[in-house]
C-alpha cells in the first residue's frame, strides 16, 4: 500500500488541514509527524508560555488522530534531517505539509523538496494558514504594500477566501516510533507558574472551535467598541489557536460571515479587518525576513535609545512601574500568558517612549511570555508603536497610560483585577494622588519622559 508523510508545523488540527486532506483523499496509508526543530539556524525557539500551549496542542492533536485512526509520530532534531528520516523508514512515496512564511522555514521546505525529488519522492505543500500569502496581493507597481489600508482592500477585491475544508473520516497507516511528549519537557516544572495559563486556556482544535462559538454567539454583538475595553471580554481570544493553527482562518472568516446580520455587520467588518492586520503582518515579515531584529524604516536605526537603568525594565516587566494601566497589562501577561491589544500597545509604548527602551526589548519579552507569540504578528507590532515599522504609529502618538486606563476602564475593574493592591485606592487610575498602601511611586514623570521622546523623535527626523 503507497503512503504519504503528513508533516504538521503551525497547523495543528485535523479539519481544513490541506495537506492532511489531500493525503486521505489520495487512499494512501498516511504517516503524521510533528518534528520539535530548535537545531535549525534562522528558526527562533519559542518562548516559555508558547512551549506550554505547544505541549498541550500536541496533545489534542494526538487524540484526534488517535480517534481518527493513526497515531502522531513525534521527533526532535533539525527538519532538514528528522523528516528524511522518517519518510525512508514509513517507505514513503510522498510527503505532505502546509506551507510556512518564515525565511529559515521556506529555506528548508525548498531545501527538503529539492532533496525529495532527487529521491523521486513527491512532496507537495499547501495553503493552509494564511488567506492570502504574500506573493498574491503587491501593488499597483508590483511591490508588497507598506500600508494596511490599500494591502486588506486589495485583499477583499481579490477574491472571497475558500471555503474550509472537512476534516478526515478515518485514516490508517503503520506505527513508528515516538518520542514520548512529556521528555521534550515544554512544561514549566521548577517553579510550575502555569496556574493562570491552565485555568484560563483550552489549547487544542476543540478549544479553538469552542472559544469561536462563544465569541460569535456573545461577544460579535458590540465588538467594534468592546474590543477597545480590557475589562470585558469583548474580543475574540482567538490568536493563540491562529498562531498554533488550531483552526484555520478560513474557518473563523466564514463562520463570522455566516452570522452576520442587520445587527452586526460592522462589528464582522471590523472583526475581519483583524485577520487582515495578520495577513498584513505575514507579508511584512516575508519581505522582511529580521522583522523581529532590524527596523523596517533604517533611518531608525541612528535613534538615540537612552541608557535606562536595569531596575526600570524590571519594573516594566513585573508590573510595578507606578502605573496601574502599565502594570495591569503586564501582569495579566504574567499570568495567563495573554494581554488585551489596547494594553498591549499601551505597554509597548510606555518602554518604548517613556523609558526610552529599544523595542527590540519588550519584542523578546513579550515573544517568551506570551502564549500567541507570533513571529510576524509580535514584530510588526513592536515596530508599528515604535514608529519604525510599516504604516507605523506616527512618532509624536504617545499612549499615556491614565487617559487610557480612564477612556477605557472608567470603574477600574481592569485594574484592580490585575493589581489587586489598588483595592482601596483613593484614586485607582492616579494612585499617587492619594493613599495607597503597598503600591510603587511611578518610575518616571509622564510629561518629562514624554518630552525626552518628542525630542529625540525630532532630532532623527532632522537628522
Amino acid at each position: 500500500m503507497a503512503l504519504t508523510v503528513v508533516w504538521f508545523r503551525d497547523d495543528l488540527r485535523i479539519s481544513d488541514n490541506p495537506a492532511l486532506a489531500a493525503a486521505a483523499d489520495s487512499g494512501d496509508d498516511v504517516v503524521a509527524c510533528y518534528i520539535l526543530d530548535e537545531e535549525t539556524e534562522g528558526i527562533r525557539p519559542l518562548g516559555g508560555a508558547s512551549r506550554w500551549w505547544l505541549h498541550h496542542s500536541l496533545a489534542a492533536l494526538g487524540a484526534s488522530l488517535d480517534e481518527l485512526g493513526i497515531p502522531l509520530v513525534l521527533r526532535r532534531g533539525a527538519a532538514g534531517e528528522v523528516l528524511p528520516g522518517i519518510v525512508q523508514e514509513a517507505s514513503a512515496h510522498a510527503v505532505a505539509w502546509n506551507r510556512r512564511y518564515g525565511l529559515a522555514e521556506r529555506t528548508t521546505d525548498a531545501s527538503l523538496k529539492t532533496s525529495f525529488a532527487e529521491q523521486g519522492v513527491e512532496a507537495t505543500s499547501y495553503q493552509a494558514n494564511l488567506m492570502y500569502e504574500p506573493w498574491e496581493v503587491t501593488s499597483g507597481s508590483g511591490e508588497a504594500y507598506k500600508v494596511f489600508t490599500p494591502f486588506w482592500r486589495a485583499c477583499l477585491a481579490s477574491r472571497t477566501p475558500r471555503k474550509p475544508l472537512p476534516a478526515p473520516e478515518a485514516l490508517r497507516g503503520p506505527v513508528l516510533g515516538s518520542d514520548r511528549l512529556d521528555a521534550w519537557g515544554l512544561l514549566p516544572t521548577a517553579p510550575d507558574w502555569a496556574q493562570g495559563l491552565r485555568a484560563t486556556w483550552t489549547p487544542g482544535e476543540a478549544g479553538a472551535h469552542a472559544r469561536l462559538d462563544d465569541f460569535l454567539e456573545d461577544a460579535a454583538h458590540g465588538y467594534k467598541d468592546a474590543r477597545d475595553r480590557p475589562a470585558v471580554d469583548g474580543t475574540s481570544r482567538l490568536s493563540p489557536h491562529l498562531r498554533f493553527g488550531e483552526i484555520s482562518p478560513f474557518e473563523v472568516w466564514h463562520a463570522a460571515q455566516d452570522r452576520k446580520d442587520s445587527s452586526t455587520a460592522e462589528d464582522i467588518r471590523v472583526f475581519g479587518s483583524e485577520l487582515g492586520w495578520r495577513e498584513f503582518s505575514w507579508q511584512l515579515l516575508y519581505f522582511n525576513p529580521q522583522l523581529a531584529t532590524v527596523n523596517y524604516r533604517p533611518e531608525f536605526d541612528a535613534f538615540a535609545w537612552e541608557s535606562s537603568t536595569e531596575a526600570e525594565l524590571d519594573a516594566w516587566q513585573r508590573g510595578r512601574t507606578g502605573y496601574p494601566l502599565i502594570d495591569a497589562g503586564m501582569r495579566q501577561m504574567w499570568e495567563i500568558g495573554w494581554m488585551h491589544n489596547r494594553v498591549r500597545m499601551a505597554t509597548a509604548s510606555f518602554l518604548i517612549k517613556n523609558l526610552m527602551i529599544d523595542w527590540r526589548v519588550g519584542e523578546r519579552w513579550f515573544w517568551d511570555c506570551l502564549v500567541d507569540a507570533d513571529a510576524a504578528s509580535n514584530a510588526a507590532s513592536w515596530q508599528w508603536v515604535a514608529g519604525s515599522g510599516a504604516d507605523a504609529s506616527p512618532y509624536f502618538r504617545i499612549f499615556n497610560p491614565v487617559l487610557q486606563s480612564k477612556k477605557f476602564d472608567p470603574q477600574g475593574a481592569y485594574l484592580v483585577r490585575f493589581v489587586p493592591e489598588l483595592a482601596d485606592a483613593e484614586n485607582v487610575h492616579e494612585p499617587w494622588k492619594g493613599q495607597a498602601p503597598g503600591y510603587p511611586e511611578p518610575v518616571v514623570d509622564l510629561k518629562e519622559s514624554r518630552q525626552r521622546a518628542l525630542s529625540a523623535y525630532k532630532a532623527l527626523s532632522e537628522g
